[in-house]
């Protein structure tokens, strides 16, 4: 999957599929599944790190699982999610972060949310040969709550002008995070270059979710937008407890899940331990 095979789907009114992964395992399975780009999310700092924020997870561990992704993704795109502090406070220094993503975890491009100098960083980004993904609407990272995005004229019409200009900067794609859904339709229309959806509506060319979110995987605030396909985490849970009881009780290992060794090796053991003084 390249940055042309993305946009072309556009042109063609092909959704794009998008799910985030941490591990290699996930980013296999996301791989074999079919999904065209693969994010490697700052939602790491809630869902595998166990983190209070989005904000607390920083370069050195998103650079670690971005490379165990790259291990277990074949055909999808990579994108790495620039985390918060690694691009908002020195435009060199975004740029040096940006492709540390590329060159050392194998990202094929990397994300940055809107913020006030989003521009500028982005620019400089894409100026050095970083292929760059934007996100607008509700921004995690420099969010004061959860909220919706757009709801009014003036602030649908900034999140419109935003997009616009990020795709003047040359990002190839731009996400559109928690918005009403004719909002992203006019973005989406209004746009050439891909628009991936969370909580934006199926008008975009694409969407996007947390794969823990998808799975079942973890029990926390779900927003309205999360669809869960299934529930991993009481089947994990189940299991689990199985296991406990099983070599608790004695149950496991049975014969099985045991390995043997013929009878006559093991007399001739029994009799040199035997005459061992």
């Amino acid at each position: 999957m390249t940055i042309k095979d993305i946009q072309e789907k556009k042109i063609k009114g092909e959704k794009i599929t998008m799910l985030t992964a941490h591990d290699c395992p996930s980013a296999s399975l996301i791989d074999e599944a079919g999904i065209d780009i693969i994010l490697v999310g700052d939602s790491l700092a809630n869902v595998a790190l166990g983190l209070e924020s989005t904000k607390d997870v920083g370069m050195e561990e998103m650079l670690h699982h971005a490379k165990a992704v790259r291990r277990g993704a074949k055909s999808a795109f990579i994108v790495g999610d620039m985390p918060y502090n690694s691009y908002q406070t020195d435009t060199q220094k975004a740029v040096d972060n940006a492709r540390r993503f590329i060159e050392e975890a194998g990202c094929d491009a990397v994300k940055l949310e809107w913020f006030d100098q989003c521009l500028e960083v982005a620019e400089k980004i894409v100026q050095a040969g970083i292929p760059a993904m934007g996100h607008v609407g509700l921004t995690p990272q420099t969010a004061q709550e959860f909220k919706v995005q757009g709801k009014d004229a003036d602030s649908a019409k900034a999140i419109i002008t935003n997009a616009k200009a990020l795709q003047g900067c040359g990002c190839f794609s731009i996400v559109l995070e928690c918005m009403p859904a004719k909002i992203a339709q006019i973005l989406t229309e209004e746009l050439s270059i891909p628009t991936i959806g969370i909580g934006a509506g199926v008008h975009c060319d694409g969407q996007v979710l947390v794969t823990h979110d998808v799975l079942g995987l973890v029990s926390r605030f779900k927003p309205k937008f999360v669809k869960q396909y299934v529930n991993l985490n009481d089947s994990i849970l189940a299991g689990l407890k199985q296991y406990r009881q099983e070599v608790v009780s004695g149950q496991f290992p049975d014969e099985q899940h045991s390995y043997t060794i013929h009878s006559d090796e093991l007399e001739k053991l029994r009799s040199n331990i035997e005459n061992v003084q």
